[in-house]
């Protein structure tokens, strides 16, 4: 390999992945520091020194928005989870699956699928964790299977119409969105059954392996919390404000599906109202905020880095390189093919960039592309989706941190974990679309128009 080969943004864009994911799943670097130095390594090597800073700061500026709602997001949470806002769903939940660990995890999946129905996923890890964590905690139960559960789940019911990735795909490829979701109904059901099943599997590894030995958490090596031990600080505790938190948290939740004002702000004043009515001695607050700010820490920094890196990973070109590449390497004869194979390259591709620069700049050229084939862009939209599974793994997202931060485990493992089974889940849904017809396994080559 010649020296303009490794120079190419191609590639170099590849090689900067490769060696971020390798740094961070060997544990040779922090995800914040990997985050931040190898894009910077990398955008040296590609000549855009002069440059750098100004890629990074866009970076930044771009996930600014969403960092801040999670910021408040979070502590917002944390306080009414204090407060005891989430105890009797708690309590209704080990009502329901008691201690038993199948229970468990089939439980976390279908909370994870219902309350996924807003769309909203930083809404749905906020109230799936902050209701269950507990219940793990007591059981001594892995949380990674929560992390993984809560992604699949998210990640399938967020192909709603409303979800985000179907109304991108539809609109990349000008096309109804209707005509895009409904044929993959079947195909999304499928998928769905499978991420129960998974949780009956993960439940009964988990019985097994309590049963065998005393609770142990298996990120930390310590001994679990057992039943009778307090979870959370008692004198933070305000039952006589359950009402008052409850409304206020349907009227947030309401705000934001209204759109009543920008998310930021809402998160913004329902924290401060929550803070203040619950905790109002100033001594109180700052317990509070104190007992949550390294997980506020740890989200907002690494959310800002991840902003240098995609800052740096676009403005150096390799995005967009990367995409050309990827799409220049299918060979002629197997254009026909060109819908399973976009359900498949859709892992890779969604895994290493965000949603907005695939479904806006790689998806449109596809659907230009398979037209010939005779592939309609409604069938190539479908296939763009199905790789959502994996793409919610991605280090390039927020949602990934803030999981993680929540459940206090490390970013390599979760994605060491639950890759395996994202892939899986992506996999299932494929061949199910290919089963029920929502895209074909092979163009009729006579050509279709692009509306």
């Amino acid at each position: 390999m010649n020296a303009d080969t490794l120079l190419n943004p191609a590639v170099l864009g590849a090689v900067m992945i490769v060696t971020f994911m390798t740094l961070i799943m060997a544990k040779k670097m922090s995800a914040i520091a990997a985050l931040i130095a190898v894009p910077i390594v990398f955008g040296l090597i590609a000549g855009a020194g002069p440059d750098l800073g100004k890629m990074m700061l866009e970076g930044v500026l771009q996930v600014t928005p969403t960092a801040l709602m999670l910021c408040f997001a979070v502590l917002y949470f944390a306080i009414v989870m204090d407060a005891g806002l989430f105890d009797p769903l708690v309590r209704k939940v080990l009502a329901t699956v008691g201690e038993d660990p199948v229970r468990i995890s089939m439980g976390t999946a279908v909370l994870a699928m219902t309350v996924s129905l807003d769309g909203d996923g930083t809404t749905t890890a906020l109230i799936v964790i902050t209701a269950l964590l507990p219940v793990y905690r007591r059981v001594g139960m892995n949380p990674l299977i929560l992390a993984t559960l809560l992604a699949l789940s998210n990640s399938l019911m967020n192909l709603l119409p409303w979800g985000g990735p179907a109304a991108r795909a539809a609109t990349a490829t000008h096309t109804d969105l209707n005509e895009v979701f409904l044929p993959l109904l079947p195909a999304m059901v499928i998928g769905l059954s499978a991420v129960l099943l998974m949780a009956w599997r993960f439940g009964l590894h988990e019985r097994r392996r309590l049963a065998a030995t005393a609770p142990i958490d298996s990120i930390t090596g310590t001994q679990a919390p057992l039943a009778h031990e307090p979870l959370h600080d008692e004198s933070a505790r305000r039952p006589h404000l359950f009402w008052f938190n409850l409304i206020l948290t349907i009227a947030l939740m309401l705000g934001m599906l209204l759109g009543l004002a920008p998310l930021p702000v809402l998160m913004m004043g329902a924290f401060a109202i929550a803070l203040t009515v619950n905790y109002p001695n100033l001594k109180e607050q700052k317990a509070r905020l104190a007992s949550h700010s390294d997980n506020v820490v740890n989200i907002v920094v690494l959310l800002f880095a991840a902003g240098a890196f995609t800052g740096i990973l676009n403005g150096a070109g390799m995005t967009d390189a990367m995409a050309k590449a990827a799409l220049s390497i299918i060979p002629p004869d197997i254009g026909p093919l060109l819908a399973p194979i976009t359900a498949i390259v859709s892992m890779p591709l969604t895994f290493v960039m965000s949603n907005d620069a695939y479904y806006f700049g790689v998806v449109p050229v596809i659907a230009q592309t398979a037209a010939s084939y005779g592939i309609s862009p409604e069938e190539i939209a479908r296939a763009s989706l199905l790789g959502q599974p994996v793409h919610t793994l991605s280090p390039l997202l927020a949602p990934i941190y803030l999981v993680c931060g929540l459940l206090r485990v490390d970013v390599a493992d979760a994605q060491r974990f639950s890759l395996k089974w994202a892939v899986l889940t992506s996999l299932i849904v494929t061949a199910s679309a290919l089963l029920t017809g929502a895209i074909p396994l092979s163009g009729d080559g006579a050509g279709v128009s692009m509306k």
